[in-house]
C-alpha cells in the first residue's frame, strides 16, 4: 500500500493560515533573541572546557553543586560515559589555576571516588569573535550559492521564495534555541560550531525538498494559463507529498534515535537537525511554493522557466 497516494489537499487555500503560523513562530523567536539572547558555547563566547572522568558513577547534580560551591560557574553535562563530564566555564585565570581549583574541590567534597582531569581547552575572546563571524559568513555564503543555483535552474521568483523559506527555517530553529536554551540539564542547547553545521544541513535539506516541489510545478505549468496556477500548484504538491513525508520521516526517525541515545554532548546538534528538518518539510509545502504562487498571482507577469516555453 502506498502512503499518501492520490491525495487531494488544497494547500493553496490554507496558505494564509500557514503564513500566520510562521509569523507567530518567527515573532516569538525574535522577541526571545532580543530579550534573552542565546546560550553561547565557548566557541563563540570564549572560555574553557574541562573534561572530568570519575572512577565510579556519580550524579551530575552532585558534581555541579560541588563546582558551584567552589566558585566555578558554567554548564556541566555528561560526556560520553556516565562517569565522564564536560564543564564549560568562563574562568578568570589560566588553565592551571582552573585545574587546581576543580581538582581540589572534587577531591575534598567527593571523597572515595577518584577523578582525573582528562583535558582542558581554552578559547580566547578574539578567537571566539573570529569563529562567530566565520560562521555567519559561511551561512550567508551558502544562502547566496543556493539563490544563484535555483535562480539559474528556475527563475528569480522561485529562487527568492526558496531562500526566504530557508531563512524561515533557520530563524525558527534559532528562536527555539533562545527560548529553550539553558532550561534543561540534559539539553543545554548551546550555540557552537556544531550548531552552525546543523544550520547548513537544514539549509541543504530544505532547498532539496523545495526543488522537488518546484520541479513538479515546472513540469505541469508549461502551456497553462495563469488561471490554472492554483490547480497546478495544489496538484504538484500533492504528487510530491508521498516522497516528502516518507523521506523526511525516515531522516527524522534516525535523528530522533541519535537525540535519545547519543548523549548530551551532541544532543543540541540532533535537536537542531530534527526541528530543522521538521520545519523545513513544512516550509517547502506551506511557505516556498505558496510564496511563488502569490508572487505570480499579484505580479500578473509572464512566467519563464528554464527549459520551458513562456506561458
Amino acid at each position: 500500500m502506498r502512503i499518501f497516494h492520490k491525495t487531494n489537499f488544497n494547500f493553496i487555500r490554507y496558505r494564509k493560515i500557514a503564513y500566520g503560523f510562521s509569523l507567530i513562530l518567527l515573532f516569538a523567536g525574535l522577541v526571545s533573541l532580543a530579550v534573552k539572547g542565546l546560550n553561547y558555547g565557548i566557541d563563540f563566547r570564549g572560555g574553557s572546557e574541562v573534561v572530568i572522568r570519575f572512577e565510579k558513577n556519580v550524579d551530575v547534580s552532585t558534581v555541579r553543586a560541588v563546582l558551584q560551591e567552589a566558585g566555578v560557574s558554567g554548564t556541566l553535562k555528561q560526556y560520553g560515559m556516565d562517569r565522564s563530564f564536560l564543564l564549560s566555564t568562563v574562568f578568570k585565570g589560566d588553565t592551571g589555576a582552573l585545574k587546581t581549583l576543580v581538582s581540589n574541590a572534587l577531591t575534598s567534597r567527593i571523597a572515595g571516588n577518584h577523578h582525573e582531569i582528562v583535558r582542558i581547552d581554552a578559547v580566547g575572546p578574539s578567537i571566539a569573535s573570529d569563529l562567530k563571524w566565520s560562521a555567519v559568513k559561511a551561512l550567508l555564503g551558502s544562502l547566496l550559492a543556493i539563490l544563484l543555483y535555483v535562480g539559474f535552474r528556475f527563475e528569480i521568483k522561485f529562487a527568492t521564495a526558496g531562500v526566504i523559506a530557508i531563512f524561515h527555517d533557520i530563524l525558527t530553529v534559532l528562536g527555539l534555541f533562545s527560548i529553550l536554551g539553558g532550561l534543561f540539564d540534559f539539553m543545554p542547547l548551546e550555540m557552537d560550531q556544531s550548531i552552525i553545521a546543523a544550520f547548513l544541513t537544514i539549509a541543504g535539506y530544505s532547498i532539496t525538498d523545495t526543488v522537488v516541489v518546484y520541479d513538479r510545478i515546472r513540469e505541469r505549468i508549461r502551456g497553462q494559463k495563469p488561471s490554472e496556477y492554483e490547480r497546478i500548484f495544489n496538484e504538484s504538491m500533492n504528487q510530491t507529498l508521498s516522497r516528502t513525508i516518507i523521506t523526511s520521516g525516515t531522516v527524522l526517525l534516525s535523528v530522533f534515535v541519535l537525540f535519545i541515545f547519543a548523549g548530551p554532548a551532541i544532543r543540541g546538534f540532533a535537536f537542531a537537525v530534527f526541528t530543522g528538518i521538521l520545519i523545513g518539510t513544512y516550509s517547502s509545502i506551506f511557505v516556498a511554493a505558496p510564496l511563488v504562487y502569490d508572487w505570480l498571482r499579484l505580479s500578473k507577469s509572464t512566467v519563464r522557466l528554464r527549459g520551458s516555453k513562456s506561458v
